[in-house]
C-alpha cells in the first residue's frame, strides 16, 4: 500500500471561489485522491483556507474590524460549499490555527540556524499619512512590464509577473491613496541562490513534471534565482520567529506553502497519531502531488522543495506537479466587480454539483487555456451524460427489470460480439486509471463516456428486445454482460461524480457503498445471475430546450437571493 499526500493550493478566502479555482485546485486533487483510495492506497487529501497577508488586513482596516472576523465567516461559508461538491478532504483547515502557525515557526528557524536565512536592510514604500510601510498588497500602481495601471505590490494581475514594491511606476497608498516615500527597514530572506544546482538538477531530472512546470522553472533558473524577502511589516500572520524580528511576519505566499505539510501534521494529532505523518513526508517511498493553476508553479517547484530542501530534513520532494492553464469565462476573465463567471454558491444553485464537476473536468485546460460556455456545458449535460452514460444504465435496468423481474439473468454461451464487450470491460479500469495518473483529468473523463458509448452500440449490435422472443439464453447473455457493465460504471464514475455513483450503486442493490468499492473490481464480471435490482430511475435530467436562451437570466435571480458572508460586496 502507497503513502500519498494529495495536495490543492489553499484557496485564499477574500472572495468566494469560481469555477476556475474549482476545476484547478479542488475538484482536480478530488478525482486523483478517490481514485487513489478505490486503488487501495493510503491517501491524505488536505488543502485549507489562505487567510493571512496584506489583501484581508487591506479589507479589515476598510472595514474597520479585526481581519479574523472576516475570515472566520468566509471560511466556514467555503467549507460548506465544498462539501456540497462533495471534494472528499481528510483535512480541510485554515491557516489561522495553532499546529499551523507553530508547525512554520519552528520550521523557519530551522532554516535560518542552517544558514539559509539572513537579515539585511532594504528600502520600501512607505505611507506617511498612514504611518505604516507598504507590502504586497498595501501599494499599487503602473506595472513596469505590460502597462497595467492597477498592478499590486507582490504580483500584476494582468501579465502575471511577479513584482517587488519598488518596480512599481507612480506608486500609491491603497488606504489614503497618497504617494509613497521610500523608507529603511530591517527585512529576513530566504537564501534562494544558495540552491541554485540543487534546484536545477531536481527539475532537469524530474521524470514527471510535465513541460509547462519544466519550462516555467528552466525560465526563473535562466534569469538566476534571486533571495527573498520571507518578512512583512504587516500585522495579520504569523509572527516571525528570528532574533530582533518583533513585528515581522512571515510572508504569507512562505507559510501558505508549508500548509500542505502542517495540515498532514493537523489530520495525524486529530487522529490521535500524532507521528504517523512524517510516514507521508519523511518517508521516501511516499509521493505528494499539487494541484495549482500556472500562475503558482514557481511557489510550488522552486520555493516549496528549495525550504525542504534547506531545513535538511530529508522531506519528500513533489512527485508531479499538475498545473492547469487558465479558465476563461465565455471568452473573458473572470471578474466578480464585472459579474463575468459563475461562483460556487451560485453555481449550486442552478445545478446539482456532479453536472459541474463532470462539465469542468471535460473543459479542464490541461495543454491551454480553454473556455467555459454555456452551450458546452449543455452539451456535456444532455449529449453525454444523458444521452450517452445516462442512457445505457438506464436502458440495460429497465430491461432487467421489465423482462427479467428485478433479477440479473444467467448468461449462456458468448459469441463474438459478448468476447469483444467482455475484453472492453477489462480494459475500461485500466485505460482510464493510466489517464488520471498521469494527470490527463479530461481524456480520462472521454474514456468515461466512450466506455458507456461501447455499451450503448453493444446492446444495440445484440438486439435483446427483438432477442428475448426468440433467443431467450442470447438476450440473457446480453443483460447479464451489460448489468456487469452498469456496475463497472458505478465504480469508475466514483472519482467524477460521486454522487451519481452512488445513487447507481444503490439502484443496483450492492452492499456498503461505492466509496468503499475497489477500482479493479471494475474489471471483474461479478454481479452474480439472481441478484436483484431497485426500480430504475434516470441518472441524469435533460436541460430544456430554451436552456441558452434562460440561462443569464437565472443566473441573475440566484445572485438576488444568495446571502454572502459580509466580505463580499
Amino acid at each position: 500500500m502507497g503513502k500519498w499526500v494529495i495536495c490543492g493550493a489553499w484557496p485564499y478566502v477574500n472572495a468566494i471561489p469560481h469555477l476556475g479555482t474549482l476545476i484547478a485546485c479542488v475538484v482536480s486533487p478530488d478525482v486523483l485522491a478517490r481514485y487513489l483510495r478505490l486503488k487501495g492506497e493510503e491517501v491524505v487529501f488536505v488543502s485549507g483556507s489562505d487567510e493571512h497577508g496584506t489583501p484581508i488586513e487591506v479589507e479589515a482596516r476598510r472595514r474597520n474590524i479585526s481581519p479574523k472576523v472576516l475570515t472566520d465567516e468566509l471560511h466556514n461559508y467555503v467549507v460548506e460549499l465544498f462539501k456540497k461538491f462533495g471534494i472528499s478532504y481528510d483535512n480541510y483547515t485554515r491557516t489561522e490555527n495553532p499546529v499551523h502557525i507553530d508547525f512554520v515557526r519552528k520550521f523557519f528557524m530551522k532554516l535560518y540556524e542552517n544558514g539559509y536565512v539572513y537579515e539585511k536592510n532594504v528600502s520600501l514604500p512607505y505611507c506617511e499619512n498612514c504611518k505604516t510601510f507598504l507590502p504586497d498588497r498595501f501599494v499599487e500602481g503602473k506595472c513596469p512590464y505590460c502597462g497595467y495601471p492597477s498592478a499590486r505590490g507582490d504580483q500584476c494581475d494582468n501579465c502575471g509577473r511577479l513584482l517587488d514594491p519598488l518596480d512599481l511606476i507612480d506608486p500609491y497608498c491603497v488606504f489614503c491613496k497618497s504617494p509613497p516615500i521610500i523608507k529603511s527597514t530591517k527585512h529576513w530572506f530566504f537564501d534562494l541562490p544558495k540552491l541554485t544546482s540543487r534546484l536545477a538538477e531536481f527539475v532537469e531530472n524530474h521524470p514527471r513534471f510535465p513541460d509547462n512546470v519544466k519550462n516555467y522553472c528552466k525560465s526563473w533558473l535562466k534569469e538566476g534565482l534571486k533571495a527573498r524577502s520571507v518578512t512583512r511589516d504587516n500585522e495579520w500572520g504569523i509572527p516571525a520567529p528570528f532574533p530582533g524580528a518583533e513585528g515581522k511576519t512571515i510572508y504569507v505566499w512562505f507559510e501558505a506553502l508549508l500548509g500542505y505539510l502542517s495540515a498532514t501534521l493537523q489530520y495525524f494529532i486529530n487522529q490521535g497519531e500524532p507521528d504517523r505523518w512524517k510516514e507521508f513526508w519523511l518517508n521516501s517511498d511516499a509521493r505528494t502531488v499539487y494541484f495549482i493553476g500556472k500562475d503558482n508553479i514557481p511557489f510550488h517547484a522552486i520555493i516549496l522543495p528549495a525550504m525542504l530542501i534547506a531545513s535538511g530534513e530529508n522531506y519528500v520532494l513533489p512527485w508531479q506537479i499538475s498545473a492547469i492553464e487558465y479558465l476563461m469565462f465565455e471568452g473573458q476573465a473572470f471578474s466578480k466587480s464585472r459579474g463575468i463567471g459563475v461562483w460556487l454558491d451560485e453555481a449550486l444553485e442552478l445545478f446539482e454539483a456532479d453536472y459541474w464537476r463532470f462539465a469542468l473536468i471535460m473543459m479542464r485546460p490541461e495543454v491551454r487555456d480553454l473556455n467555459f460556455t454555456w452551450k458546452d456545458f449543455y452539451r456535456i449535460v444532455n449529449a453525454e451524460l444523458n444521452d450517452n452514460l445516462g442512457n445505457f444504465v438506464h436502458r440495460t435496468l429497465t430491461f432487467i427489470y421489465r423482462y427479467f423481474k428485478a433479477k440479473v439473468p444467467e448468461p449462456a454461451e458468448f459469441d463474438v460480439e459478448d468476447e469483444e464487450f467482455v475484453k472492453k470491460i477489462e480494459r475500461a479500469p485500466s485505460k482510464i486509471g493510466e489517464l488520471i495518473m498521469n494527470m490527463r483529468l479530461k481524456l480520462a473523463a472521454e474514456a468515461l463516456l466512450e466506455f458507456s458509448r461501447q455499451g450503448n452500440q453493444y446492446i444495440n449490435v445484440k438486439e435483446p428486445w427483438r432477442k428475448i422472443k426468440v433467443n431467450l439464453k442470447d438476450a440473457s447473455t446480453t443483460l447479464w454482460l451489460a448489468a456487469n457493465a452498469v456496475k463497472s460504471l458505478a465504480i469508475l464514475m466514483e472519482p467524477f461524480m460521486p454522487f451519481t455513483a452512488e445513487k447507481l450503486w444503490s439502484l443496483l442493490k450492492l452492499e456498503g457503498s461505492v466509496h468503499n468499492s475497489r477500482w479493479d473490481y471494475a474489471a471483474k464480471l461479478t454481479l452474480k445471475p439472481g441478484h436483484e435490482i431497485a426500480k430504475p430511475k434516470p441518472l441524469f435530467k435533460k436541460l430544456p430546450d430554451d436552456f441558452l436562451n434562460r440561462i443569464n437570466a437565472e443566473l441573475n435571480e440566484v445572485r438576488k437571493k444568495i446571502k454572502r458572508p459580509f466580505i463580499i460586496s
